[in-house]
């Protein structure tokens, strides 16, 4: 809905506004702006939970969070 901020809401492959009328959208569009934000979700679900960040500093100090976060982010670099 990013690329089409007037969309409220998507029933299968139909897209509708508020008040429930149709939308036309262009599917490349979306799986262009899908593909190119795909990173975001990868990262999230690869980065260490905030309790072992918050471990990870306390016990190796700010060079070592760099470097795991940074491990992370070169394998799921922004697209």
């Amino acid at each position: 809905m990013a690329t089409y901020p007037s969309v409220g809401v998507i029933r299968g492959d139909d897209a509708f506004d508020a008040q429930g009328n149709p939308v036309a959208y262009d599917m490349a569009v979306v799986q262009a702006y899908i593909d190119a934000n795909a990173y975001k979700e990868k990262r999230a679900n690869a980065y260490p939970s905030f309790a072992d960040q918050f471990d990870l500093l306390y016990h190796g100090g700010l060079d070592a969070w760099k470097i795991a976060i940074d491990a992370v982010k070169t394998q799921y670099p922004k697209a």
